[in-house]
């Protein structure tokens, strides 16, 4: 079966895009965005900041369990915030070894890691041994920092550490978000570890998804930008897999859902600014999934007041041209 993750992507999944994507449906396990560990044990505060499913069993509102994410570089602190994060009822532990930003990677964090496999063994075996056996301890990694040469090594190297499961995505630090994802690197490291393996990148759509399947040979796939762009990829990837046709969801249902997202910051008394740049980011993001909206994010990227954007967004919900489903998508 297709296991799918909602990937942890900073300033834009928080706990309400989760809530939201995990009620979509498809989606198997979703992963916290990264809490960096730099210098202190973290009060319960934070962490519940982070990941506010802790106080529900770790898991969303629709069941589906989250696994928190953490960056940093010092392996005894990694292990001290592992440990106390999963006294509070975290169902895994997932460390950062990705992060392609620079402000992260001038402070040794993040992909910067990946010079050194020695620096992945030893964080990943301090939270190993500090965390209880029964919690997953896993990790994310990208091919490389400058280039791939030791794309094996750290791979062998968090097996080696006593990680559960890798995550991989196909890209190196420095090629960050450009396309294409080298997914045939993805088989080589099938083959050299024996831990199960999630393949990340670049994959946008249902074909993406065949292709990355069949190039690298996973059965496990981590949605990022996707999952933005198209809610509704998750449940179309599981339906492709059984062999069925599911209609991609109509404008209006996304327009449902952004809503429902400004409904939950305002409950969670965000300022409307928050709120509302939230809702343009997202829906730049989805012009690459929905073709309409290119025309409601040059409507709404000037709107500054909550309401008048609610109110936009309410009005093309409602017209009946925009709740027609979309062209379906073929299982092939």
């Amino acid at each position: 079966m297709t296991h799918l993750v909602l990937a942890p992507m900073e300033g834009l999944v928080d706990w309400r895009v989760r809530q939201l994507l995990s009620a979509t449906g498809g989606f198997d396990l979703c992963v916290t965005e990264f809490i960096r560990v730099s210098q202190n044990l973290f009060p319960a505060h934070v962490f519940y900041r982070y990941c506010p499913e802790l106080l529900q069993g770790g898991k969303t509102a629709s069941g589906t369990p989250v696994l928190v994410q953490l960056m940093g570089h010092d392996p005894e602190l990694m292990g001290e915030n592992a440990a106390f994060v999963a006294s509070l009822g975290a169902p895994g532990i997932d460390i950062n070894f990705g992060c392609p930003s620079k402000t992260v990677n001038k402070r040794e964090a993040g992909a910067s890691l990946l010079k050194c496999p020695d620096n992945l063994f030893n964080i990943v075996s301090a939270v190993r041994r500090a965390v209880p056996d029964h919690i997953p301890v896993s990790a994310k990694i990208r091919l490389g920092y400058a280039d791939k040469e030791l794309f094996l090594d750290n791979s062998c190297a968090v097996e080696a550490a006593g990680a559960q499961h890798l995550t991989v995505h196909a890209r190196t630090k420095l090629e960050g978000y450009k396309p294409p994802a080298h997914w045939e690197y993805l088989a080589r490291i099938r083959d050299a570890i024996s831990i199960p393996m999630t393949a990340n990148g670049e994959i946008w759509t249902v074909e993406d998804y065949a292709k990355c399947r069949d190039i690298s040979g996973c059965t496990s796939f981590m949605l990022g930008r996707g999952a933005i762009a198209a809610p509704d990829i998750a449940n179309r990837i599981k339906a492709f897999e059984t062999g069925q046709n599911l209609e991609k969801q109509s404008w209006s249902d996304v327009l449902t859902m952004l809503l429902t997202y400004i409904d939950l910051m305002n409950a969670d008394d965000t300022t409307e600014n928050h709120q509302a740049g939230r809702i343009k980011q997202w829906v730049a993001m989805i012009r690459k999934g929905h073709e309409q909206a290119a025309d409601c994010f040059d409507e709404i990227k000037r709107i500054r007041d909550i309401h008048e954007l609610r109110a936009k967004l309410t009005i093309d919900r409602d017209n009946p041209e925009n709740q027609r489903p979309n062209v379906p998508i073929a299982a092939e």
